[in-house]
Parts: structure tokens; C-alpha cells; sequence
């Protein structure tokens, strides 16, 4: 085995939302940041919008295979390249409600709460929706959390039946609201406002992901480096237990190490588990950062229902539809007393799409069907449980023993969603539970917490027990909430970046960097 003759100040282990945005927070502090990806850049190629490649062959999907509860395999819906899932996820960039960051009763239990406020994260939830372009509107959605400065950018409009759903919702007592979206949009923006953006990478890079708005930005500094198809097999400590010395990786069959003064683990919430598991020695036996025993356990996902709504006398020509959300359901719905979740408009479903997730349908009633249909993402939280768990066996196959928590809200949210689009004129629905293999919103397996005994972080994310160790992605999350977790986790990264700046001694604050990527990438 050899080691990295360079010495990093910090090794950055995945580019996804967190590390990605984390680089991008230290690119211009003259610090010597290496990120370490698994994958590659994804190609720009005509499969990149082609549904029969992306959901059909699964072309951009892992080739990994974990194990279920039931000891099942499963091929997991993440997507190894530089950006990580970003680079296909639909770019709705929400933040938590206030309340969410605080104990929070519901039907099945109580939602912990986290360690800092959502004032401590607010400033940093700006600095994201700056670097990562968000368009959105304030005022709508009656659930919003206070903001300290408007959305950098104006909403996307409505296309025309979007527009008048958003007034249907209303008249039935709704508070519709703008998708807040990460895309280039504007007069001088790449976006087109295609029908293959929700689910596919973009091939104009567009889509506001973390490849694109962060990595590659940090790489046009020279201290900035990046190391591609190289998988971090575990973190060796010094003597002492007390602090990393190096990652031992694998790049192409050869083993090595690199050494850095700063490790940051943000491989995403079950190979941030797994890694620090594997990395387990007489000194840490169950694992790194893991004297709590919490490490691999808790493990969230969302609930996700698609919901098909059909109105086969009203066409549907919108070509880009994921612009509205109804979030009047988040802390209770007209008969369910309890937090039951978010509603939001996808990317437009296509007959093929339709195909591939119902197949029992013949094509012919698939076009049918996508010419007559609005199509939403229901969201509903899953509350931690200490045996919803990763584990990874000594061979390294990783395991997820899940089992849904909260169930009942999210029945209780698809029930009114079909009560409001009834009253609305649709009548005939196709209601398609997301399983564990399309979960793309794994969380809360490394949380950050008070108290050592019960967390394997501190509230800026460093571990309790090792020095140079800190892990910056959804695995930190004590709980889930009900809206996509991207923004929140580019918002600790950037956090992460401003205490990582002072701890190297670095006074300007990480907002004059956001503020310059950000006048360089793009917007309106």
C-alpha cells in the first residue's frame, strides 16, 4: 500500500449536495481541499433524455446491489457520479418549516428535536438558494418559515392548466404555492423548461445540481482537486484513536492513502454509515464516531405515494408541470389531527413512464392517460427508530433493516389530496407507493445531536470523539420532515464551511464566497 505524497488541509469523501457544497464554501480560502468521488462525471449524451435509458435500463442508476430487511437484494436509486443524486433529482429546493427543528408530536410519535435552531440555519439556507439559483415566492404557502431576504429569484410561472389548478386549489380553500426550483431560468438562462428534467440529468446543465453549481465552480481554483472512480474504504486513526491520520482508497485495483489535517465524511446517509462502520479498529471497535451506538441506526426515509389524477375531459398540454406545492396538509388536514405531509406537481408523466410504473396498462391507454393527467409527489415524514438500521457485513454487503414509521399520516395525506382533487374535477386516479429501491431520501444515520450519549455529532457536525472528523449530509438529520432534504443539507454544509474557516484561521466569512459563485454561475 502506498500513500499520497501531497498532504490536504481537507479530503472531502462524496461531491454530492453536501461535499460538493462544501468544497465550493472553501475553494477560495487558499486551503488545499481534496474531493474523492466514487463515479465520474456523468457524460453528456442523447440517452440523457431519453425515458427508455434512464428509467427503462436504469443507464445512470448504481450497479451496487444491498440487502433488505429480509435479507432480499435490491438495487438502491442512487446515482453514482460527481453531483451524486443531483445530478437527477428535480431540483425542488424547500426548506424546513421552523417547527420542524423542534419536537414535534405525531400520530405515531414524536419527531426529535435538533440541536440548533432554525435561526441558526436560516442565514445558511440563503447562501444555498444563492449558490444554487432557487426561484421561488414568499407569501403563498402559510406554513413558510420566516426568511431574512426574499428568493434570489422570481418563481417559474405556471404553464396554463398549472395556473388553473392553482386557482381551483384555491377556491377550495387551498393556499397553492410555488415550487421553490433550482434551475437556470430566465432571459439569459440555459433552461428551456424541457419535459426531461424531474428524474433525468440535464443535458444543457440547466438543472441547478451540485456537480454544476459547486464542484466544478471550486475546481477553477488550483488548491481545489477532485479524484475520480475512487471508493474510500475506510478512515485509519492515529495511535491514539483521537484523530484520522489518512483514507485508505481504491482507485483502479491500487490501494493507498491520503493524508489530510481534515476529513469530511458526506457520502450520503448509508455509505456515511457504512464507511465509518467499516473503519472500525481495537480503538473504536463498534465503528468511528460511534461510542453511542447510535452510527448505521435510525435510518428515515420518506413516505412517497406518486398520485396520478385523471380527468379525461380536461387535457393536459403543460410540457413542464413541477412548478406548484400545497403544503396546507403539513401540520394537519381537515380530519386527521396530526402533521400528514406535502403535496407537490412532477415532471410531466409520459406514456412510457406510465408503462414502466404501471405495466399492466397497454400503451394505448398509457397515451390516454399522460394526455389527461396532472401528476403529484405526495411527501410524509418517517419518524427514527433505533432498529431501522444500517449494517454492513464483514464481507462489506450492506443491509437496510427498515420498516415504515407514521404510516398513518401519509394514508391520511393521500385521502385528502384525493378529497381536494375530486372537489378540483378530477375523478379517476393511479396511486403508485414508492418501495425501498426508489427511495432517494435516505436520512438521519450519523445524527448530530447534545448529547454524546445519544449522538455521534456535535451541532456543528464535527464528531464527539475524533478530532478531525466531521460528516456533512442527510445522515445527520435527527429528523426528516416533510420536504425534500437537498437545500437542508447544502445549508449545513455551508454552516460546516463557515466553522471549518475559522478553525483554519480564515476570518472572511463563507457568505462573500457564496456571493461571488454565485454572480459567476448564473441566474436571471
Amino acid at each position: 500500500m502506498r500513500s499520497q505524497r501531497v498532504r490536504y488541509d481537507v479530503v472531502i469523501i462524496g461531491t454530492g449536495m453536501g461535499g460538493g457544497t462544501l468544497a465550493a464554501g472553501l475553494c477560495d480560502t487558499g486551503l488545499r481541499v481534496l474531493l474523492v468521488e466514487r463515479g465520474d462525471f456523468l457524460p453528456v449524451e442523447a440517452e440523457n433524455w431519453q425515458v427508455d435509458a434512464v428509467f427503462g435500463a436504469r443507464r445512470y442508476r448504481t450497479r451496487e446491489t444491498w440487502l433488505d430487511g429480509e435479507g432480499r437484494p435490491f438495487v438502491p436509486n442512487l446515482h453514482p457520479w460527481v453531483g451524486g443524486n443531483t445530478k437527477v433529482y428535480g431540483a425542488a429546493l424547500v426548506r424546513l418549516r421552523r417547527e420542524d427543528l423542534v419536537p414535534v408530536e405525531h400520530v405515531e410519535g414524536i419527531s426529535p428535536g435538533w440541536p440548533i435552531t432554525y435561526q441558526d440555519l436560516e442565514p445558511y439556507y440563503y447562501l444555498a438558494e444563492q449558490l444554487y439559483g432557487v426561484h421561488g415566492c414568499t407569501g403563498d404557502d402559510p406554513t413558510e418559515p420566516p426568511r431574512s431576504c426574499p428568493y434570489p429569484y422570481p418563481p417559474v410561472p405556471h404553464e396554463p392548466l398549472v395556473a388553473e389548478l392553482a386557482e381551483g386549489l384555491r377556491q377550495v380553500g387551498l393556499h397553492p404555492s410555488a415550487l421553490p426550483l433550482g434551475v437556470d431560468f430566465g432571459p439569459q438562462g440555459r433552461c428551456v423548461t424541457c419535459q426531461t428534467c424531474d428524474g433525468f440529468p440535464c443535458q444543457i446543465h440547466a438543472k441547478a445540481d451540485a456537480d454544476i453549481r459547486a464542484v466544478r465552480p471550486a475546481l477553477r481554483y488550483p488548491t481545489v482537486q477532485l479524484l475520480t472512480r475512487t471508493v474510500a474504504r475506510r478512515l485509519l486513526t492515529d495511535t491514539t484513536g483521537r484523530r484520522i491520520r489518512a483514507v485508505e482508497v481504491e482507485t483502479g485495483g491500487q490501494v493507498s492513502e491520503i493524508v489530510a489535517e481534515q476529513f469530511v465524511v458526506a457520502c450520503g446517509a448509508v455509505h456515511s454509515a457504512a464507511l465509518l462502520l467499516r473503519s472500525a479498529n481495537d480503538k473504536h471497535p463498534q465503528g468511528l464516531a460511534n461510542r453511542s451506538g447510535v452510527v448505521g441506526r435510525n435510518l428515515m426515509t420518506h413516505h412517497n405515494t406518486l398520485l396520478m389524477a385523471i380527468d379525461r375531459g380536461r387535457p393536459n398540454p403543460t410540457t413542464f408541470q413541477k412548478t406548484l406545492a400545497v403544503f396546507d396538509f403539513y401540520w394537519r388536514t381537515p380530519d386527521f389531527p396530526y402533521p400528514a405531509g406535502s403535496m407537490q406537481l412532477i415532471g410531466k408523466r409520459s406514456p412510457e413512464t406510465i408503462t414502466l410504473s404501471f405495466p399492466g396498462i397497454a400503451a394505448e391507454d398509457a397515451r390516454e392517460l399522460a394526455a389527461h393527467s396532472v401528476d403529484w409527489w405526495l411527501l410524509s415524514e418517517d419518524l427514527p427508530h433505533p432498529d431501522n438500521r444500517v449494517t454492513v457485513s464483514r464481507g462489506g454487503q450492506i443491509r437496510l433493516d427498515w420498516r415504515p414509521t407514521n404510516w398513518a399520516a401519509h394514508a391520511a395525506l393521500l385521502r385528502t389530496a384525493r378529497a381536494v382533487l375530486e372537489a378540483c374535477g378530477y375523478r379517476e386516479f393511479l396511486v403508485q407507493p414508492i418501495e425501498i429501491d426508489g427511495v432517494a431520501h435516505f436520512c438521519g444515520t450519523v445524527r448530530f445531536g447534545d448529547d454524546p450519549a445519544t449522538s455521534a455529532l456535535d451541532p456543528t457536525c464535527q464528531a464527539w470523539e475524533i478530532e478531525n472528523l466531521c460528516v456533512v449530509d442527510a445522515s445527520v438529520f435527527p429528523s426528516s420532515g416533510a420536504v425534500n432534504p437537498a437545500l437542508t443539507v447544502a445549508a449545513l454544509a455551508l454552516r460546516a464551511a463557515d466553522r471549518l474557516r475559522r478553525q483554519f484561521g480564515i476570518r472572511a466569512p463563507v457568505r462573500d464566497t457564496i456571493a461571488r459563485l454565485a454572480g459567476a454561475v448564473g441566474g436571471d
